[in-house]
């Protein structure tokens, strides 16, 4: 049976006695059936499901358990409806980055100087140790195979929600048998791989400038710049297991979602924040600045 979302767009695939009436991403209940769709792509890959409904249970509770004081009344203690496991679509990026990078570099170096000071009325000649910084320009290359970049395939999850239930133990993953769905929610790809490139590119980036600024020499560096080729890129269609549920902290506020590593346990959701709590905290801490400044007045001859 394949089934879409109006809400948020999902697309999900599943067998007729798992039919549901809600969104597992967004808890709508505006679910329609579609006509399967023959061009959709083939995964590649996927892991399988580790954590039981019982073990996430435990690690949502514990995780709303931990949660600020900032945040709503009624989070921590938040009732969990509507579990449920499902595969995700997701593209596993890896390729080979040569940088050209130029900068300048810094080391660090102490000296003696000496100074004049006045005590008792009297100028005298004091040394003191200081830092000062050399500088000296450098070029090179860098070359560095990214591998493991994973990037969402889905509407119903963006990529800062998958980033934050990483990371996943990629050396369980499997050529991909329909018969591995048997019983659970998959989700078909929403974004296009196109998309799903962009993404996975702009992930490469950033994590080869942090690489490279760890790669540079010296205490410090300024003035750097670079230019990136990209070669041997691979995008391959994974399924990666996720577990959504939601969290009821209120009667009449939406519920919050909570989505869980189906492989580690790994917890995530957006927290609603009480902008009260958070008002009266700054408060708090304004009128305690202000009494310190007023101590420090008093106490001016």
């Amino acid at each position: 049976m394949n089934l879409r979302c109006e809400g948020c767009g999902a697309q999900l695939t599943l067998e007729p006695e798992l039919r549901t009436a809600l969104c597992p991403y967004c808890g709508s209940t505006s679910i329609v059936e579609r006509p399967a769709e023959t061009d959709r792509p083939t995964p590649a890959f996927a892991l399988g499901f580790a954590v039981s409904r019982g073990q996430v249970h435990e690690s949502a509770r514990a995780w709303l358990g931990r949660r600020s004081w900032f945040a709503k009344s009624g989070v921590r203690k938040a009732a969990l409806e509507h579990l449920q496991g499902i595969y995700l679509p997701a593209y596993l990026y890896s390729s080979v980055a040569h940088v050209d990078y130029r900068a300048e570099i810094g080391e660090h170096y102490t000296e003696t100087e000496t100074y004049s000071d006045t005590e008792n009325g009297k100028k005298v000649t004091k040394t003191r140790r200081v830092t000062k910084t050399e500088w000296h320009p450098l070029s090179g290359r860098l070359d560095d195979y990214v591998a493991d970049t994973l990037v969402t395939a889905s509407k119903g999850l963006p990529n800062s929600e998958l980033g934050a239930v990483e990371p996943f133990d990629l050396r369980q993953l499997r050529r991909f048998q329909p018969a591995l769905l048997s019983g659970w929610l998959a989700e078909e790809p929403t974004l296009t791989q196109p998309q799903c490139l962009e993404l996975a590119r702009a992930e490469m980036r950033r994590s080869v400038e942090s690489r490279l600024r760890g790669f540079l020499p010296g205490d410090e560096q300024r003035g750097l710049s670079h230019t990136l080729e990209v070669a041997q890129e691979s995008l391959e269609l994974c399924l990666l297991p996720v577990w959504v549920l939601a969290a009821r902290y209120a009667p009449d506020s939406p519920p919050m979602r909570i989505v869980v590593n189906g492989q580690t346990g790994k917890t995530t959701g957006k927290v609603p924040l009480s902008w009260t709590k958070i008002a009266a905290a700054a408060l708090g801490a304004a009128l305690v600045a202000g009494g310190l400044v007023y101590l420090l007045l008093l106490q001016k001859p």
